[in-house]
């Protein structure tokens, strides 16, 4: 049976958000800072997907579930509609 998912995920191999983090809580978490304040920025000028970007980091992603009954599909997604006014 084929694995499912990101083989290479496991907590071990992410180097990639080791590093990250590293560099994140350096000077007293400055650098986080100064990306926090590019990104809020951004969305005040109405960078879309810094505003969807900050929505997600604030309030959480939607979730969505997906349930199969037969031949029959039923879709549920949960959260707001990105493409609402």
């Amino acid at each position: 049976m084929a694995q499912k998912g990101n083989t290479n995920s496991s907590k071990e191999n992410r180097v990639w958000a080791k590093v990250i983090r590293k560099l994140a809580v350096q000077e007293d978490h400055k650098r986080i800072h100064k990306v926090a304040e590019a990104l809020f920025k951004e969305a005040e000028a109405g960078n879309i997907a810094a505003v969807k970007e900050l929505g997600d980091r604030l309030d959480g992603k939607s979730t969505e579930y997906i349930h199969q009954e037969g031949n029959t599909t039923v879709k549920v997604i949960t959260g707001i509609d990105s493409d609402q006014d």
